[in-house]
């Protein structure tokens, strides 16, 4: 069996004369949380519709599970679309029977499994609501049931975390471990980067239907300069101190008289090099502090130096 659960080998394609996609290429291994990330309008969206064969790709291939996507591979796989919908008049539970029968799972199995899973989701007592009288937070925990309903192999969530509240981002992120935990295959697209930071194996990311990353988050943020701030009352030209380091800038005074300066570390460098050249030269230290890099600064660094400007990282 492949550990190659999907491969998009560089697929494009264009709406009205405009690239959505440019040569993307991709691969989902099995036993992966994936996070497929980009600003809004980036091409997530249609790249994952490829992937479904629900859009055909003017150029590149397709596979899922090895093969072209169709009747036999989509029901291994459990899809949350990013426009959400389920039936508003129906009961919680009869929605959830609905979408397993679609799947393919008997009736009374699809009523076991969807129980268990209202318990699991905290949301057994609504079990025989209408689905209009739920929150947000509640639907969009009922249509992921729907979406788990048949056990997938693979599961596929598109901006799964798009509207929901703190309280319910945190829910679902459990949810996602919970899933990955049970030995599935999850790639799930956000433009929200703590998620993909604290959930993912690896991430690609995307921006104007080019991709520009495809790694770990630890590779990702390898790409980020290692960043120092300091804070001093010592007259010492720090720019000709620290040259040696990295790049440095003096930012504006601070207040009491004190003077900022922010370090990029060049490579070879690090903090403890920074903190030892100023002892040495006696500098009157109020402020010392390494930044750890994020996600977010990961992406806007690299959409940045792959030249796709400052409306793509807002």
């Amino acid at each position: 069996m492949s550990d190659t659960i999907l491969r998009l080998d560089r697929v494009s394609k264009q709406f009205k004369g405009q690239y959505a996609v440019k040569d993307v290429s991709l691969e989902v291994e099995r036993g992966q949380i994936t996070g497929f990330l980009g600003p809004n309008g980036a091409g997530k969206t249609t790249s994952l519709r490829m992937s479904l064969g629900i859009l055909t790709p003017d150029k590149g291939k397709v596979e899922l599970f090895g093969k072209t996507p169709g009747a036999s591979t989509l029901d291994r796989v459990g899809f949350l679309p990013e426009e959400r919908g389920i039936y508003r008049r129906m009961k919680v539970i009869d929605v959830i029977i609905f979408f397993g029968r679609l799947k393919g799972v008997e009736a009374g199995e699809a009523r076991r499994r969807g129980l268990k899973m209202l318990d699991e989701f905290d949301l057994l007592h609504a079990a025989e609501q209408k689905v209009k009288t739920l929150s947000k937070g509640m639907a969009q925990k009922v249509q992921i049931i729907t979406t788990l309903i048949h056990q997938p192999e693979f599961v596929i969530l598109d901006e799964p975390f798009s509207g929901l509240d703190p309280v319910n981002q945190k829910a679902l992120e459990r949810i996602v471990r919970a899933q990955a935990e049970a030995g599935r295959t999850i790639l799930f697209s956000t433009h929200v980067m703590e998620h993909a930071e604290r959930l993912c194996d690896k991430i690609v990311l995307i921006a104007k239907g080019n991709k520009i990353f495809d790694g770990t988050v630890a590779e990702a943020l390898g790409e980020v300069p290692r960043r120092v701030h300091l804070e001093t009352t010592s007259e010492q030209n720090l720019l000709e101190l620290l040259a040696p380091f990295g790049e440095v800038r003096r930012d504006d005074d601070a207040r009491d008289g004190s003077h900022c300066s922010t370090i990029d570390l060049g490579s070879g460098s690090d903090a403890q090099d920074v903190l030892k050249a100023c002892v040495d030269a006696d500098v009157k230290l109020t402020r010392f502090e390494p930044v750890r890099a994020h996600l977010h600064d990961a992406f806007v660094h690299l959409v940045e130096s792959h030249g796709h400007g400052e409306e793509e990282t807002a």
